[in-house]
């Protein structure tokens, strides 16, 4: 069963209720537990039954981890990690879209390529040193530990390679709590990357999984003392409940990714990303285009460059009616996402209101009001709202108001420099591009490295082998090693 922003922010304050005296936003004194046998069932792979073994298994291949093996041992295995993912990315592609039932296989393919080719290993992790008179100074990445990984539906294998690659290169072991609607493909992945890892010299259990992931397991790795960092990807109840775990947290919260398009924009560019990133894997992605705000004359050249590259344009009676089909009313008022028509293809949202279009439709897109639900939902389906404003500062206030303070994701088509300042300032999300798909400012079609947890919420942005580590200083004092 889906695991809601609710339910987990329940499980946290139990677990909160059980520590004591532990302050939020505090990490309470903890010892770590002697060792102890993994009881039951060994592991099959890194899957086992049971999370505490699941958690145990882990902790001690991180101390093997950080004792044995050395940067290039990481780097070597990193790259283990990398083959093996390539050799099974069109299937897990496939899986996935059959056990979750959403996206598209093609941009699955892509999604796991950019995330197995351009997530930084233990490359990234560059030690600091300042030598003076007073002695030599050094800062260098250590890790956590045992972190407990929580991914999402969306991305379910594309999360796992992301996150295995930067939380081991940092010398981290991780347990993954995956989303029980695609438990079975992230077994798979999980099961060979550890083959992988083994194959190449590595230690067994550097991921672990249980087998039936469930809202109990999620309490007990909040409470174990031997998960040292927890990493969600989900909704703000989530990220915000995490938070209040009294544990170090790394939070991957939610978005509704506004465009503004200009006047002065080249308006076949826009109209041809605009279709390829909202479009993109059924839009399921945090960052993908969710809204358009359009100025002025911009508008209708816009929509016509829209429908160019093959997207449905809806009247007002039939974006009603999607409206009652796709979105539900939410409790205090309000519309909601409806989970059933998440990441579905546009052909077969179209059909419930009677419009056939060819499979190679991608997108729909229809002219609202910025206080339209299409607008102000998070839908995640290829479903495009088109906002037509008055002038560049409305597009900017509604745009505002349509991010919901996120702080996520935000792009703009535009040759006005000021425009693209102005907006970037006003509305300070962690990813902001210029002039392209927002699939661009995670490495796909863009430079710069990949990633699958854009922590916005926490502040550690496009996370990489860094954000799982702590800062450790070494001094030594008196003008020791200096040769000058």
């Amino acid at each position: 069963m889906d695991i809601t922003s609710q339910e987990i922010e329940s499980i946290v304050r139990q677990v909160l209720s059980g520590m004591g005296s532990a302050v939020p936003g505090t990490v309470p004194a903890q010892t770590a537990p002697s060792p102890r046998p993994v009881r039951g069932n060994p592991g099959d792979r890194g899957v086992f039954e049971d999370v505490d073994d699941a958690v145990q298994a882990a902790w001690e291949a991180q101390r093997d981890w950080v004792a044995h093996y050395k940067i290039e041992d990481r780097q070597r295995i990193v790259e283990a990690i990398r083959r093996c993912a390539r050799s099974h990315v069109e299937e897990w592609s496939r899986k996935i879209v059959e056990e979750t039932g959403m996206g598209r296989y093609e941009d699955k393919v892509e999604k796991h390529l950019a995330t197995i080719n351009k997530t930084p290993g233990p490359e990234c992790l560059s030690t600091e040193a300042i030598s003076g008179d007073a002695g030599l100074m050094l800062e260098e990445y250590a890790p956590f530990g045992v972190i407990c990984s929580i991914t999402p539906t969306t991305n379910p294998t594309e999360t796992i390679i992301n996150n295995t690659i930067s939380m081991i290169s940092g010398g981290n072991t991780v347990v993954f709590n995956v989303h029980p609607r695609a438990k079975k493909v992230c077994a798979d992945c999980l099961q060979a990357l550890n083959t992988a890892i083994v194959e190449a010299g590595g230690p067994e259990n550097l991921l672990t999984m249980t087998r039936e992931p469930t809202m109990e397991n999620v309490d007990k790795m909040a409470a174990n003392p031997n998960v040292r960092l927890m990493a969600g990807t989900g909704g703000t109840g989530m990220v915000n409940a995490l938070l209040r775990s009294g544990k170090k947290c790394i939070g991957a919260g939610a978005g509704n990714p506004p465009v503004i398009v200009d006047e002065t924009a080249d308006l076949e560019l826009a109209g041809r990303k605009i279709y390829e990133g909202a479009s993109f894997d059924n839009n399921i992605l945090c960052f993908a285009e969710k809204e358009v705000f359009a100025v002025g004359s911009a508008c209708g050249e816009l929509v016509r460059q829209l429908q160019k590259q093959g997207a449905y344009l809806l009247n007002a009676a039939q974006t009603e009616q999607l409206v009652k089909i796709v979105l539900q009313p939410k409790q205090g008022g309000g519309h909601e996402v409806n989970k059933k028509w998440v990441g579905q293809d546009a052909a077969k949202i179209l059909e419930t209101i009677g419009v056939k279009v060819p499979d190679s439709c991608r997108l729909a897109i229809c002219q609202v009001p910025a206080d339209h639900p299409f607008v102000l939902v998070e839908q995640m389906m290829p479903v495009l709202p088109i906002v037509c404003s008055a002038s560049f500062d409305e597009a900017v206030e509604q745009a505002l108001v349509a991010e919901h303070g996120n702080r996520h994701t935000a792009s703009i088509f535009s040759k006005d420099v000021d425009h693209m300042t102005r907006f970037a300032r006003a509305i300070e999300t962690t990813i902001y591009v210029k002039n392209s798909a927002t699939k661009a400012g995670v490495g796909i079609g863009g430079e710069g490295h990949c990633t699958m947890t854009i922590a916005g919420p926490t502040g550690e942005g496009i996370t990489c082998a860094k954000s799982f580590c702590r800062r450790r200083r070494c001094m030594l004092a008196e003008g020791g090693l200096r040769i000058i």
